[in-house]
């Protein structure tokens, strides 16, 4: 073989172990970004990954690899700066799904992909439930959402006041995105609130007549009164009742509010002196604000409430949860008497 041929040879087969080895670092590359990289623990379905406005790269592949939820970490890290991720984290709430790529995760975060939050707003009665419930399941902090919700000028711009604010918070559930801030959940509870007033509604409301605001409150006083549903129509009207003849509501679940104290079972006269404007025994008309979030289910039975001539109720002596009606002073206290009576044979104080 001439010195010629076994150059030519030589080159061929330099090329061929160059290519070689190229087509093996496409394939190890192309496995590196699409093959399973995720995995999740024994009989967990949903993991999150979280990223806070303060995050950097690393601290998103510290948090995976606490997690332990990446088989190789060093792999995403790869293929998230070949992307160009680990120059812009965004944050958000992103989901983990077993068997997810590299690209399929970096492509997720990169685009900032966010899987939504449910929110459940039900069974609240005080603004710093609310609070602790709105912090647990969204990125916004308590600080900031007080700071919001106590900002005078800033409510007011929106129709409310420290004392009723809370009131735009329709009890329902509620897709938001994790990260989103106190401004923008402000902003999207208040076009809930409208959507949720309708002219029928407000015009329902305006029969009573009352705002929208005052049935809100209205309708806090009938739920913690009563969980029987088939009451709530008849104690509204109850209350109503009074409002239009000037007579205070005397409604005890107002007095628990006003001492903060849920547990009282047997609002006593001691109770009654607290000087307090939610104090119902204290203050004629409604209180400046609702004393827990209502059902939707029980403002409209504030809007529907069932008109009959009822002053007066006291707790059923079954101590079931129902209600005696009275119209006259006379009748309640024959009622009232049975219920005392009941409370004494069974103890409570």
């Amino acid at each position: 073989m001439t010195t010629k041929a076994a150059k030519r040879k030589n080159t061929l087969r330099l090329l061929m172990i160059v290519l070689i080895l190229g087509v093996v670092a496409i394939i190890s590359l192309l496995y590196i970004v699409v093959a399973p990289n995720v995995r999740l623990h024994d009989k967990e379905q949903d993991a999150y990954l979280y990223i806070y406005d303060n995050f950097t790269f690393e601290d998103v592949v510290e948090q995976l690899d606490t997690g332990n939820y990446m088989l190789n970490t060093g792999t995403f890290s790869l293929v998230a700066k070949l992307s160009g991720y680990d120059k812009k984290v965004r944050t958000g709430r992103y989901r983990l799904e077993e068997g997810m790529s590299n690209i399929s995760l970096v492509r997720k975060l990169r685009n900032g992909s966010q899987d939504p939050v449910k929110l459940t707003i039900n069974n609240i009665r005080t603004r710093d439930q609310l609070i602790k419930l709105l912090t647990r399941e969204l990125m916004a902090d308590a600080e900031s959402i007080t700071a919001l919700l106590t900002n005078d000028s800033l409510i007011a711009a929106y129709g409310f006041n420290r004392n009723n604010v809370i009131s735009v918070f329709i009890p329902n559930t509620y897709e938001f995105f994790w990260d989103t801030d106190a401004t923008e959940l402000f902003e999207r509870m208040n076009k809930e609130y409208h959507r949720f007033w309708t002219d029928e509604r407000i015009a329902r409301a305006a029969a009573i007549p009352l705002t929208p605001l005052e049935v809100i409150t209205l309708a806090s006083i009938v739920e913690e009164e009563s969980n029987k549903s088939t009451e709530h129509p008849i104690i509204a009207g109850l209350y109503i009742n009074r409002l239009k003849i000037g007579m205070p509501l005397q409604a005890d679940p107002t007095v628990r509010f006003s001492l903060n104290d849920f547990t009282i079972k047997r609002v006593l006269f001691g109770h009654l002196r607290n000087e307090s404007p939610y104090n119902t025994y204290r203050n004629k008309g409604l209180p400046p604000g609702p004393i827990r979030l209502p059902s939707i289910n029980v403002i409209d039975a504030v809007l529907n409430y069932t008109k009959h001539d009822f002053l007066f109720m006291s707790a059923k002596e079954t101590l079931n949860g129902e209600h005696n009606f009275a119209r006259n002073g006379a009748e309640h206290m024959m009622n009232a008497r049975k219920y005392q009576k009941a409370l004494d044979a069974r103890g409570i104080r």
